[in-house]
């Protein structure tokens, strides 16, 4: 997804260097790093509706992540040399799965639902990521804890008012429960991540799953007929520039520095922009693309970053936040 929220006991990143002790002093370049992610994910939303706007949903998320993940191979191999993609079969096969579920039941599912649901309602809709990993660790036989469950309580609470016919305005329940099914697909892709074998470097499973998730928006593109009658002619100059933006900004810079903090931040930090990204993307939706902020989804998105906020402030045993390519 273009940046979900999501619950940082999921581990959905392999093993990173443990981060600094939460008591020591936070440098201006972390808050420099943890700037890009707050408001460059936060943006991915309201840049897919701007994408959306005159590209197919599935064919422009498939160019997506497969330029993003064959430019961080680039990257990786320049930099690492090219021993650093090497990977097993299972890791293989492990990180194609997860790409499927996160790229393609994620990320995809929220492109095609923003074809009709507002950026801003989309984020806030996702963000209750972190109740639905909750309850997939409860399910195999985990205890994250009463505050875990009160968040997950408050986040469904949100995700009711949110989702209630007619409450959020003039918006297709169909696009809403598109976005829910998304939420729920990523939540199962975050939770898988942690207990299949991955990669060693987070970097290389990364391309790998923008990859092989893209390459699954491209073909269910191509199956949906989302290729006849294309004209690229017709792409508007803001969707192009909305696409470069998403591949180089969204994918590869926000991630970078996500991945950096993770192993140079305090976790309890690096994971508040589970509840900062909602919010910056309600904000520039409404102030780019005029979209109404209507009393019911103010009320349910702060219900739901509410809850999110009582997940991660409950959750600090280490671990590392699901990523988010």
């Amino acid at each position: 997804m273009t940046s979900p929220a999501v619950d940082p006991a999921a581990a959905g990143t392999p093993a990173l260097p443990p981060p600094p002790p939460a008591g020591r002093r936070i440098s201006g370049a972390v808050w420099a790093a943890l700037a890009i992610v707050y408001v460059v994910w936060g943006s991915t939303y309201l840049g897919i509706r701007v994408v959306v706007e005159t590209m197919p949903p599935f064919l422009s998320a498939g160019a997506r992540f497969v330029v993003a993940g064959v430019l961080l191979a680039a990257l990786l191999a320049w930099r690492h040399g090219i021993a650093v993609l090497k990977v097993t079969r299972a890791q293989l096969a492990s990180t194609a799965v997860v790409g499927l579920l996160l790229i393609l039941g994620g990320n995809g599912l929220v492109v095609l639902a923003e074809t009709s649901v507002p950026s801003g309602l989309a984020a806030l809709l996702i963000a209750v990521v972190p109740a639905w990993v909750v309850v997939l660790r409860t399910a195999a036989g985990e205890r994250p804890g009463p505050g875990a469950y009160a968040g997950v309580l408050l986040g469904l609470a949100g995700l009711a008012i949110l989702t209630l016919p007619g409450l959020s305005g003039d918006v297709r329940i169909a696009g809403v429960l598109t976005v829910i099914v998304a939420t729920v697909m990523w939540s199962v892709g975050s939770f898988s991540s942690s207990r299949l074998p991955m990669p060693k470097n987070p970097f290389t499973t990364s391309a790998y799953e923008m990859v092989v998730g893209g390459l699954g928006c491209l073909a269910l593109g191509l199956v949906r007929g989302e290729h006849r009658g294309l004209d690229a002619t017709a792409f508007s100059a803001r969707s192009w520039t909305a696409l470069a933006y998403l591949v180089l900004f969204g994918s590869l810079l926000a991630f970078t520095a996500y991945a950096w903090l993770l192993h140079t931040a305090p976790l309890s930090l690096v994971a508040t922009y589970a509840y900062v990204n909602p919010v910056v993307a309600v904000a520039l939706g409404a102030l780019v693309l005029g979209e109404a902020v209507t009393w019911p989804i103010a009320l349910g998105g702060a219900i739901v970053v509410a809850g999110v906020c009582l997940i991660v402030s409950t959750e600090r045993r280490p671990g590392s936040p699901a990523r988010r390519p």
